[in-house]
């Protein structure tokens, strides 16, 4: 398996509704991640970009969602993982609140 370099594990945050409540309320902040990334490099990469000490990882894949018109399927969205970050209760990462 190649090694992933940390700078490419984080995709994209995801700022939604319920990621803004999770950052304010919970310290947990939501990202796409490479779909091959595993929990310790999530870990490793958000510490080394954000300085911050992350306390869990939680990562799931989201499936990709398929649309129709007539008789024809078609993906609407593609399949992407998601990992939720959680962070130490003095920490905040700045990207979230803009």
């Amino acid at each position: 398996m190649a090694e992933i370099h940390l700078y490419e594990v984080l995709k994209r945050p995801v700022i939604t509704e319920k990621s803004a409540v999770q950052s304010d309320e919970l310290n947990q902040y939501v990202f796409e991640v490479a779909p091959d990334a595993n929990k310790i490099q999530i870990k490793e990469a958000v510490e080394l970009i954000f300085e911050v000490t992350v306390l869990n990882v939680n990562t799931m894949v989201m499936p990709a969602k398929r649309g129709r018109r007539g008789r024809n399927w078609y993906l609407r969205s593609r399949q992407w993982k998601k990992a939720i970050v959680t962070v130490g209760p003095d920490d905040k990462i700045e990207l979230f609140n803009l």
